[in-house]
């Protein structure tokens, strides 16, 4: 049985609960803080909640799986993922819409779309559902070529331009966030899963955890920025 308490030498398995607490913490941030915006900035922060929410969730399982097994909590992370990237790819298309941005529905089915099929093949090559596992990679990159496409030069990255400077400055560190943030996923998948053996589990699980930490979080501290400076409230 103690192999189920998380140990003090076990970082890993510490980077799992750091980041599950942080998450619950931020939830109530952003929850808190979205009765005090103006309403057009309520259900940007509410998703941002919802992000961190479903986070804090699954973190808690893929901790005690960590914990139990010591491998990587391949099902946990992409139903997780399955979830809040979605959301965060609807982040782009509310915060347009609440400043008032003229954005249409195709650039929300676009987003849409390209994350699903990002995600879908991540896991089905991650999870040996497909046994080619570079061909489900690649098609993988082609939904994440699509989301980076739509938010830089697409109609979404368009609305942006036509925005006031705060929207257009939160917008614009959202989209590196998805350019430079979330290349630590491909490169994890190389090293994970294409180059099996070249990181080890802990390190990888170190990294992703991370990378969750600042991605979720960070992408809701800039909309909430975004809403605070637009609510013309200057303390907090």
């Amino acid at each position: 049985m103690e192999k189920m308490f998380l140990q003090s030498g076990d970082f890993t398995g510490v980077t799992f609960w750091l980041v599950s607490i942080a998450m619950i913490a931020s939830t109530v941030f952003f929850l808190y803080e979205g009765l005090t915006v103006k309403k057009e900035w309520r259900l940007s922060l509410l998703v941002a909640g919802l992000v961190t929410l479903v986070a804090a969730v699954h973190y808690d399982y893929m901790r005690d799986f960590w914990v139990v097994t010591g491998e990587t909590p391949v099902v946990y992370r992409y139903i997780d993922w399955l979830i809040t990237v979605p959301l965060l790819m609807i982040e782009f298309f509310i915060i347009l819409r609440a400043a008032g941005s003229k954005v249409g529905n195709g650039s929300f089915v676009r987003l849409l779309f390209g994350t699903l099929i990002m995600l879908l093949f991540g896991f089905l090559g991650e999870a040996e559902i497909m046994t080619n596992q570079a061909l489900a990679f690649g098609l993988g990159m082609v939904g994440w070529a699509i989301i980076i496409y739509e938010i830089f030069a697409g109609a979404a990255g368009n609305a942006a331009k036509e925005a006031n400077e705060a929207v257009r400055s939160a917008f614009s560190a959202m989209r590196w966030i998805v350019l430079v943030g979330w290349a630590i996923y491909p490169i994890g998948y190389i090293a994970g899963v294409l180059m099996e053996g070249a990181v080890a589990t802990e390190s990888l699980n170190v990294v992703y955890n991370l990378a969750d930490f600042v991605n979720k979080i960070l992408f809701g501290l800039i909309i909430w920025n975004l809403a605070v400076k637009d609510s013309g409230e200057t303390s907090h």
